[in-house]
């Protein structure tokens, strides 16, 4: 399968600014993309005049774009198309729970707390309520299961300032705060575990209430390896696009604007190309083939 995705964001400014934007398709996901019109920055006050941009890879391997917005605004735009297998994503009922001293140091942020991630006031809560299960998958499993079920979704109370405490205790909110709320708990119980943000399309789902195509979840370090989790949903999600990886929400912001703006318009496109076909490997074709035989029958 394929899926559409792009985005339109209008900002408005009185006075120069700078303007830090991470909103292409992550590095590891760009030999899948299939048509693409990358990522474009136009002036308000000229359309015809683009703004140009120094690209860069952050600590964590996202791409990001750092450029002087003049007076008037900027138009940001981006579209394309990417190859999908069509599959939930990968499940590991056996992967096991690495213990502390086996983390290499590159995993040991991902244990630590963090902006929305406050560890040391719930790690009474993930004491309480899963010590008893069983490590590594099963575990990670049953704090996607318990964050689904204490928080009631609601894309519209959404806020860029809303802890994984404060979800906790408000008991809603949208994917951002299933994510935090998930990899705080798991941070607890000493399982790396990393947010991740992205376009997620309706595949599958209701598209009641859903957000406008950006979302997040969650990857959890099992075994040797990162496995994707979305506690949002009772059952694993199909078509994660991923954007950017960080500690949390404060390591991928979108958008950071260093000065007074207001958006005045914003729309996201995600959606499944209903009919299309698009060249792709044999190569590809037969790894997929090979992951649906594999992994169609499992669950989390």
């Amino acid at each position: 399968m394929h899926i559409r995705y792009g985005f339109r964001i209008d900002m408005l400014c009185d006075a120069p600014m700078p303007l830090l934007a991470m909103m292409d398709i992550h590095p590891s996901r760009r030999s899948d993309i299939t048509m693409a019109d990358p990522l474009v920055a136009r002036q308000v006050s000229n359309p015809r005049e683009s703004i140009p941009s120094v690209e860069f890879l952050d600590g964590s391997g996202n791409l990001g774009r750092w450029m002087m917005v003049p007076a008037g605004g900027i138009i940001l735009r981006a579209r394309g198309i990417i190859y999908h297998s069509g599959f939930a994503e990968e499940q590991g009922p056996e992967a096991e729970a690495v213990a502390p001293e086996r983390l290499t140091p590159d995993l040991l942020p991902f244990l630590r707390a963090s902006r929305f991630c406050e560890t040391d006031k719930l790690a009474a809560t993930a004491r309480q309520r899963f010590s008893a299960v069983a490590a590594g998958w099963p575990k990670v499993a049953a704090i996607c299961d318990f964050v689904h079920h204490h928080l009631r979704y609601n894309a519209k109370l959404a806020t860029s300032t809303r802890s994984a405490f404060e979800v906790f205790e408000e008991e809603t909110g949208a994917s951002r705060d299933y994510a935090h709320l998930a990899i705080t708990l798991c941070r607890c119980m000493d399982v790396p575990a990393r947010y991740c943000s992205g376009y997620l399309p309706p595949i599958g789902v209701d598209k009641e209430n859903r957000e406008d195509g950006f979302s997040a979840w969650f990857e959890a370090y099992l075994g040797d390896r990162w496995w994707t989790f979305n506690a949002s949903d009772a059952l694993p999600r199909i078509g994660h696009v991923l954007i950017a990886r960080g500690r949390d929400a404060s390591d991928v912001p979108g958008l950071t604007a260093f000065g007074p703006h207001r958006t005045v318009h914003f729309r996201v496109i995600a959606e499944e190309v209903d009919g299309a076909r698009f060249p792709i490997s044999s190569a590809r074709r037969r790894e997929h083939s090979a992951r649906q035989s594999l992994f169609s029958g499992s669950g989390r």
